[in-house]
């Protein structure tokens, strides 16, 4: 959505969830569906390249499926549940004053591929 002059030279950006949550959430919210990149940005009213960046990176992070031309939420639900979870939790610490990366990197534990998540090696 095009942006005045005026909005974009005050620094006044608009703000609110991004496009990959919002993907995230429309996805979510249609789990028994599966959708062409132009329909799910028609849908957030976001540009299709934009959605198209945001599903490529989602799918690397296996969030999202992906077969043909369609894009459906991943079948790992709890997956999605506690990347979101993560996600909200971080930008709260974020409102708070940030996360000093360096601890983070110390104490954060390790998070195992989706494949060992179930199990297989």
């Amino acid at each position: 959505m095009p942006l005045s002059i005026d909005e974009f030279e005050s620094g006044e950006l608009p703000s609110g969830p991004s496009v990959p949550e919002q993907v995230i959430r429309y996805l979510l919210s249609n789990n028994d569906q599966a959708f062409t990149r132009a329909e799910i940005a028609s849908a957030i009213e976001e540009a299709p390249n934009t959605v198209g960046t945001a599903l490529s990176r989602l799918k690397d992070r296996d969030l999202v499926r992906h077969k043909g031309e369609y894009w459906a939420i991943s079948d790992d639900i709890e997956h999605v549940r506690a990347a979101y979870d993560l996600h909200t939790a971080s930008e709260r610490l974020d409102d708070d004053g940030g996360i000093d990366a360096d601890a983070w990197d110390n104490t954060a534990p390790e998070t195992a591929h989706p494949s060992e998540r179930n199990g297989a090696e």
